[in-house]
């Protein structure tokens, strides 16, 4: 309970100074927009430097790309998001990822009257580009081990259902839908170990390939200037499952703050919290700070 009051108060909080900002025309038909952003972080050290550190380097790439169409009172707004990042350490024989993520969501919404509110379809795809691992450490030779965790669709996501969408503009929304699909995809070959236990692997049971809950679905999207050249985007997504549990509110909220420098370079700090007890017991947190080449289209 605890978890989703904070998850609320957070997104009350962003959506109200998104609310705040004055609506303009939409205009009719398609729109698209695109961005691509490279963040680039590296620290040296030589052998003689007596303070401390490892010399290290990391990138991560960012793919966002928007298109929406608008006729009259019909609405559908699509979005494609990839955040791929990778670290390597002098000192480590991997290299490990810093992030990996791609999503697409869409939702069309037909007007109430004229109102903001929308009678609304939504869909949500998420899942990850490349193998994850668990790292470890060789009793014997104390060298670095790695096992295959996750891969390409393992897990996967994909969620949809039929709801009432409030809509200011295709930069501010919230979305409500009651009676939500939810489909968790895995590769079997993680489930069908002899000492597999049930719900282990993303709450997927053994030998099976593919998990269905039924539930309510609660997601929103913000996207407005905080001051001059300083742009914040959020995305929020609630789950909560009817059929076990109903009580552990899945979260996944992201936030992207670029900070302009010019119209090649960029600032971008980028927070992510996740809350699933099917994958961690826990919150699952990422922060990604870095210098960026940035490039919209």
């Amino acid at each position: 309970m605890k978890k989703l009051l904070f998850a609320l108060a957070l997104c009350g909080g962003i959506f109200n100074l998104s609310a705040q900002e004055e609506e303009e025309e939409q205009k009719q038909g398609w729109t698209k927009e695109g961005n691509i952003a490279i963040l680039f972080n590296q620290s040296a050290f030589n052998e003689e430097w007596t303070g401390g550190g490892t010399s290290n380097i990391a990138g991560n790439l960012l793919f966002n790309y928007d298109f929406n169409y608008l006729k009259e009172d019909f609405t559908w707004d699509n979005k494609l998001l990839l955040d791929y990042g990778m670290t390597k350490q002098r000192s480590d024989e991997f290299a490990r990822k810093t992030s990996d993520r791609l999503e697409f969501n869409s939702i069309a919404g037909k007007q109430v009257q004229e109102s903001n509110w929308y009678y609304s379809l939504f869909l949500n795809f998420r899942t990850q580009i490349t193998k994850g691992y668990k790292f470890g450490e060789d009793a014997e030779s104390g060298q670095t081990t790695r096992r295959e965790y996750t891969n390409f669709l393992s897990p996967a996501y994909l969620q949809f259902g039929p709801g009432m969408m409030w809509k200011k503009s295709e930069n501010f929304y919230i979305n409500l839908a009651p009676a939500t699909g939810r489909m968790v995809f895995v590769d079997k070959d993680f489930t069908s170990g002899p000492d597999y236990v049930d719900g282990d692997y993303f709450g997927v049971d053994a030998g099976k390939a593919m998990r269905f809950e039924l539930g309510a679905s609660v997601s929103g999207y913000a996207q407005f200037d905080i001051i001059e050249n300083v742009t914040m985007e959020n995305l929020i997504n609630l789950y909560s499952n009817y059929l076990e549990d109903p009580q552990n509110v899945d979260i996944d909220y992201t936030m992207n703050m670029k900070m302009k420098i010019n119209d090649y370079l960029s600032t971008n700090l980028i927070f992510q919290a996740i809350y699933d007890d099917n994958a961690v017991k826990g919150f699952q947190i990422r922060e990604v700070f870095g210098l960026g080449f940035n490039y919209g289209f």
